[in-house]
């Protein structure tokens, strides 16, 4: 750092003019530095920061469903809950009671019953 300090120094006064910041690398650091930071700051709240909030919501929904509850895949599968095993939800859909099974991962929503 002191070498790009000498060498900017030098460049100043090559040129008649004055040296800013002269022997205060951090302040030259944070001059050059510091709007990147504040940018990739401000990404990190603006983005990704609401995304891993609305994962936790999910993870949560997903994983306080119990037996009953109808739920709705990612491809639009809806049905309601027969069994759960592991990272696994049978479901029964459709007039004629089809059972299948789907990932955990893949469940969009869960939708609770209304209890009287």
């Amino acid at each position: 750092m002191n070498w790009l300090l000498s060498a900017f120094a030098e460049g100043a006064t090559a040129t008649g003019g004055e040296v800013p910041f002269e022997g205060n690398s951090l302040m030259l650091f944070l001059v050059q530095f510091g709007p990147i930071i504040i940018l990739f700051g401000l990404m990190y709240l603006i983005l990704i920061l609401p995304q891993k909030k609305k994962e936790k919501k999910a993870r949560e929904m997903i994983n306080q469903a119990i037996v009953g509850d109808k739920v709705i895949s990612i491809g639009g599968i809806s049905g309601k809950i027969i069994n759960i095993k592991d990272d696994e939800f049978t479901i029964e859909s459709g007039n004629e009671r089809t059972k299948f099974t789907v990932k955990k991962w893949a469940i969009k929503e869960v939708i609770k019953p209304i209890s009287d």
